[in-house]
């Protein structure tokens, strides 16, 4: 019996051109609820950035977020991932230098660096994010608990810049930016950390996504499901390829896998 489900938001339950979940995941999900399956959010945006999800809020029994770093059920945190202050500051200090855009996210707030047109494009735009912090001082999020950075810089700089922070990972699921978060928070490991806690066997778990940074977490779940939309990498981590966000996938792939 299937007793949690775990949906990354975007390209999976969220739709990149409607900005909103299909009716018919909405509706799978509520069935699959009835029926005893826990819902889980698995995304790598933090807290702050969550703002799509109303429709299912109703259902939603906990959150994986900012790439596993931060784990919460029923509203409380059980786990929470801190990059080294230093290493976020040598980060900040880069974007700095040379100039690139990043988020800086705190356990409480957050902020960018170098807010420009990327940001605009990438956040406000493509993932119709309207808080990003603006307005919070930089020392503000830095003398927090940091849980993730996000710069907009190709895999060329990643690589150079990751060599800057020893005790981080980098995790990819846009080709413009990616997000790195200590080592050790991935959604694959904040997955287990979750059915421990909930004395869930990990055979009974389902993990839905569609980027690189799934990967982790299809392969870590009793069943991984890749969406149609995902790229050949993502799929190959999963043990089953759905259909599209915007072709119904979610609810097909529940009843295929008996779920509703």
């Amino acid at each position: 019996m299937t007793k949690a489900l775990f949906f990354d938001i975007d390209g999976t339950l969220v739709s990149f051109n409607t900005h909103s979940i299909p009716q018919s995941a909405v509706d799978a999900l509520a069935e699959a609820k009835s029926r005893g399956a826990m819902v889980f959010i698995s995304t790598g945006r933090p807290v702050r950035l969550i703002n799509n999800l109303g429709r299912i809020e109703h259902l939603i029994d906990g959150y994986i977020t900012a790439n596993g770093a931060c784990c919460t059920v029923g509203g409380k945190v059980i786990d929470c991932r801190e990059i080294p202050a230093e290493e976020a500051r040598a980060l900040v200090d880069a974007a700095m230098r040379e100039g690139f855009a990043s988020l800086v996210v705190g356990e409480r707030d957050l902020t960018v660096v170098n807010d420009n047109a990327d940001v605009d494009r990438l956040f406000r735009r493509m993932l119709a994010v309207s808080d990003l912090g603006e307005g919070t001082p930089l020392e503000t999020v830095l003398s927090q608990r940091v849980i993730q950075l996000t710069p907009i810089i190709g895999e060329e700089r990643e690589r150079g810049l990751m060599r800057m922070l020893p005790s981080c990972v980098s995790a990819r699921w846009y080709p413009d930016f990616t997000d790195i978060t200590a080592i050790g928070a991935d959604k694959g490991t904040a997955l287990k950390t979750v059915a421990a806690h909930l004395g869930i066997d990990i055979k009974d778990t389902i993990a839905f996504g569609d980027g690189a940074n799934d990967k982790p977490i299809l392969r870590a779940a009793g069943t991984g499901v890749a969406m149609g939309n995902a790229p050949d990498d993502v799929k190959g981590a999963a043990d089953y390829v759905a259909g599209g966000v915007d072709e119904d996938g979610v609810a097909k792939a529940l009843r295929h896998l008996n779920v509703i």
